[in-house]
């Protein structure tokens, strides 16, 4: 494993100068394929992550290999069921971190999505486009992916909501896959609650009716219990941030303790072991096809150490199974006590961007975020933007998380904690 290790290093050391962004989609990135509306359209805009088949159109999963060798879709993923319909415009396929697994949200065939609120840092991955699409205006609801926190990491470096699924809730047929078995959801990035209603009631009709009911049975804040989770190397100003809104907004916040906090870091390392070794199986042959970035070459390695360190026979693989159940007891229990519980989605302001040490940076980065507990979990949770006045950053980002096919109740925590943030240059 550690010669594994150092040829990897060595890898993104000698070929991280020639990383660089090819930019083959216009400023700012946000799309692969972008299709304006009509002057005068007032449908609803809605984008679609390039993870996710559209008919006649190739799926790219934002690599240049698929733009080669890929065909068009024959029909549409099961999830855009119902989105065609009147009213709604798609604007187009929105640009994503290759095959989904960079947690930057860079990618360098197709340029990077430009970060909204400070064009230095990235955008996070792998949902970038998606994110960058709604906060620019360029789309009201954009359909994303989340697999180990795609949809809620851009949300939170770039300002907007976003809601990861309860697993199996959305279909995934024709989805390009990373852990279809365990972690994959698709969910909807908006600029607001409001957007992620809409969005919603678009891959899952009926679904303004469930929030209506959830609106009524929890009308104001001070009804509902938020368990407030607080994990080490978080920034203080940004747990500080979480905690004035939830005090001003009138919510019963309950501090979770150190054997949550133990049980929530195991399933952390867990679901990130998951989430490794998933995209090792699902890419493994593509590592060395001409068009694959050394990026998404390392993400690939890196699941490749993982598989066969953790994964490689039936009794780890078992072992690593059996802590899922218990977490998800852990938590069903906990949700029991309260409504919904709170924790950043990223311990730190979203980093800088780096042409060089490619590998390197996306592991850092990895390390930085709070989500993957919840997808190991199979839970759902809500992203929402937190403005951070004394931060070099404008916004930090807190998620809720409930217990399964919660998002309705979800959705109106977040529309009674939510404060209007000031308009974007550029926006919409």
């Amino acid at each position: 494993m550690e010669r594994a290790v150092l040829i990897i290093a060595i890898t993104c050391l000698v070929s991280g100068c020639k990383a660089l962004e090819k930019s083959s989609t216009p400023a700012p990135h946000a799309f692969i394929l972008y299709q304006a509306p009509k002057p005068g359209d007032k449908s609803l805009k809605v984008g679609i992550k390039d993870l996710i088949d559209v008919k006649d159109q190739i799926t790219t999963s934002g690599s240049e290999y698929f733009v080669r060798r890929g065909k068009p879709a024959q029909e549409d993923a099961e999830c855009l069921r119902h989105v065609r319909r009147k009213g709604v415009t798609i604007v187009g396929k929105n640009n994503l971190s290759e095959f989904a697994i960079g947690v930057s949200g860079c990618n360098d065939s197709f340029g990077t999505p430009l970060n909204p609120l400070d064009p230095k840092r990235v955008p996070g991955g792998s949902s970038s486009g998606s994110a960058e699409a709604v906060a620019l205006g360029l789309a009201d609801v954009s359909i994303g992916t989340d697999t180990a926190g795609s949809i809620r990491v851009p949300a939170a470096c770039c300002g907007v909501a976003g809601l990861k699924t309860t697993y199996g809730r959305i279909s995934i047929k024709g989805v390009y896959p990373i852990s279809p078995t365990y972690l994959d959801t698709v969910g909807p990035m908006a600029r607001d609650v409001k957007g992620l209603v809409q969005g919603m009631e678009l891959l899952d009709p009926g679904f303004a009716g469930e929030y209506a009911q959830a609106k009524a049975r929890k009308p104001v804040a001070s009804k509902i219990r938020v368990g407030r989770l607080k994990v080490p190397g978080t920034d203080t100003a940004i747990e500080e941030a979480i905690d004035r809104q939830l005090a001003e907004q009138g919510f019963q916040v309950v501090p979770l303790g150190r054997e949550f906090l133990l049980a929530w870091q195991r399933a952390q390392r867990d679901g990130n072991s998951v989430a490794a070794a998933a995209s090792w199986i699902t890419n493994k042959g593509l590592r060395y096809e001409k068009g694959v970035s050394i990026r998404a070459r390392f993400a690939i390695w890196f699941g490749d150490l993982v598989f066969y360190n953790l994964f490689d026979d039936e009794p780890k693989r078992r072992h690593a199974l059996a802590r899922r159940a218990i977490w998800r007891e852990i938590l069903r229990l906990k949700l029991e006590e309260v409504d919904a519980i709170a924790v950043p989605v990223l311990k730190k302001e979203p980093p800088g961007k780096y042409a060089l040490f490619v590998g390197l940076f996306e592991g850092r980065f990895f390390g930085i975020q709070n989500t993957v507990a919840v997808n190991y979990a199979g839970v759902p949770a809500l992203a929402l933007p937190v403005p951070l006045p004394d931060g070099h950053f404008p916004v930090t980002s807190v998620q809720f998380i409930g217990p399964p096919d919660s998002e309705a109740a979800l959705l109106n925590i977040g529309r009674l904690f939510e404060k209007k943030l000031p308009r974007r240059p550029g926006s919409g």
